[in-house]
């Protein structure tokens, strides 16, 4: 099975960094991991953004794929 096609697991470091209590940090230091965090976010979306592009390139190329079950 190839890197890529395994299911991903569960409690990724979103679901990590979301428990993780903040009390110990320093307004500094939530500041820079805010900066971070929003640094992440922007490149998430302009992948995302990306990912829609390809998609709808290849819709275009090769057309919609039927939905499953169609009977057709």
């Amino acid at each position: 099975m190839e890197l890529d096609e395994r299911p991903r697991p569960k409690g990724d470091l979103a679901t990590q960094l979301a428990l993780e209590p903040l009390d110990s940090y320093s307004h500094h230091e939530l500041d820079d991991r805010i900066a971070l965090l929003e640094a992440e976010i922007a490149r998430v979306i302009a992948h995302r953004g990306k990912a829609a592009a390809h998609k709808r390139a290849a819709e275009a190329l090769f057309g919609t794929p039927s939905p499953q079950g169609s009977g057709s």
